[in-house]
C-alpha cells in the first residue's frame, strides 16, 4: 500500500467513541481521551507546515479532534457528579476557547508555534486534572489502568508534536527533551498494561500490535533527539504511525473502561 493510502486510513481512523458518558469508567476513558486531542491537534496543526504534500490529511485530523474536543467536554462537564470536577471542566472551557484561537485564528505559520504550543499546555494539563479527578472518584484499581492506557493515547500524539516543533525547527532543545521524557513514560507505561492482573488476552494482542508500530515510529524519534535532518519518509511515518499507535491504544483504553468495577 502506498504511504499517501496510509494516511488516508490514519485521518478516517474511527476512536471508541459513545454518545454520552456512560459511567465513571467511560468519563475517565473520555477524559483522557481530551489529553490526548489537545496533542493530537497540536501534532496537527504542526503537521501542516511540515507536511506540505499531504496537508489535507492534518486538516482532515484537525478539523475531526476539534469537533471531537467540543462535544465530550459539553458531556463530560454534564456528568460531572461535584462541584469540583465542574470547576474543572469550566476552567478547560476557558482555556479551550483561547486554544481554539490559536489553532484557527490566522493560517499556521512557525511564528504561530510557540503561542499554540502554550496554549496547548494549558488544555492539556486541566484535562489531565479532569481525568484525575473521575479516577480518584471511581477509587478502583480498573480507573487506574483506565487513565494509564489513555495516557498512552496522549503521549504517542506528543511525541509526534514535539517531533514537528523540533524539525521545523521551534525550540527544539526543549522539544527533544519533551521527546526523551514522553518515549520513557510510554515504555513503562506499556510494561503495566502488559503486566497487570487485568490485562486479558485480547488486550496483550493489541499491545503487541502496538509494539509494532512502536518500532517504527521510535526510529524516527531517535533520529530527531541525535540530531539528524529530517527527510520527507520519516516525516510521513511519523505522522501515520503516531495515528496508528493512537488507535490500538485507543482500543486498549476501551478494554479497560468496558471491565467491571
Amino acid at each position: 500500500m502506498q504511504r499517501r493510502h496510509f494516511l488516508a486510513l490514519a485521518a478516517a481512523a474511527p476512536l471508541g467513541l459513545r454518545a454520552q458518558v456512560s459511567d465513571l469508567n467511560d468519563a475517565i476513558n473520555k477524559a483522557g481521551r481530551q489529553r490526548m486531542l489537545s496533542q493530537r491537534m497540536g501534532k496537527a496543526w504542526l503537521a501542516l507546515l511540515v507536511l506540505q504534500t499531504e496537508g489535507h490529511t492534518a486538516s482532515a485530523v484537525l478539523d475531526k479532534s476539534m469537533a471531537l474536543f467540543d462535544r465530550q467536554l459539553v458531556e463530560l462537564k454534564a456528568f460531572a457528579p461535584s462541584a469540583e470536577i465542574r470547576e474543572t471542566y469550566t476552567a478547560l472551557e476557558a482555556a479551550w476557547s483561547d486554544y481554539k484561537t490559536a489553532l484557527v485564528g490566522a493560517a499556521p505559520s512557525k511564528a504561530g508555534a510557540p503561542a499554540v504550543l502554550r496554549a496547548d499546555a494549558r488544555v492539556l494539563a486541566l484535562a489531565h486534572q479532569g481525568t484525575l479527578q473521575y479516577e480518584a472518584t471511581m477509587g478502583r484499581p480498573v480507573g487506574k489502568l483506565v487513565n494509564i492506557a489513555g495516557r498512552q493515547r496522549m503521549l504517542s500524539q506528543r511525541m509526534a508534536k514535539f517531533y514537528y516543533a523540533a524539525t521545523l525547527p521551534v525550540d527544539t532543545a526543549n522539544a527533544v527533551a519533551e521527546i526523551g521524557k514522553a518515549r520513557s513514560d510510554f515504555l513503562a507505561a506499556m510494561e503495566v498494561l502488559r503486566t497487570a492482573p487485568q490485562a486479558t488476552t485480547r488486550i496483550r494482542e493489541e499491545l503487541a500490535l502496538a509494539d509494532g508500530q512502536w518500532l517504527f515510529f521510535d526510529q524516527a524519534l531517535q533520529r530527531v533527539q541525535s540530531g539528524a535532518a529530517a527527510t520527507a519518509k520519516p516525516l510521513s511515518d511519523v505522522f501515520v504511525t503516531s495515528e496508528n499507535l493512537l488507535s490500538v491504544m485507543d482500543r486498549v483504553t476501551g478494554f479497560y473502561a468496558a471491565q467491571p468495577t
